[in-house]
């Protein structure tokens, strides 16, 4: 595997990271009854998601989507 596809795949998993942990902290406030404190990492951790998204080569959308 050459380095910008060791960096695509790279970039894939942190970029699905951000986007599981935006979901689940909210989840655990509004269901599990945690800490309404989950909200500010969340909350992070989504708009993390969004500007690593802008980083992904074309068509990155799709991937998600899919």
């Amino acid at each position: 595997m050459s380095l910008p596809e060791l960096k695509t795949v790279g970039l894939y998993l942190v970029t699905a990271l951000a986007d599981i942990l935006g979901c689940y902290l909210p989840y655990l406030w509004l269901r599990e009854g945690k800490s309404i404190w989950l909200l500010v990492p969340g909350a992070l951790s989504l708009a993390a998601f969004a500007w690593l998204l802008s980083l992904h080569p074309t068509a990155a959308g799709r991937v998600y989507a899919a």
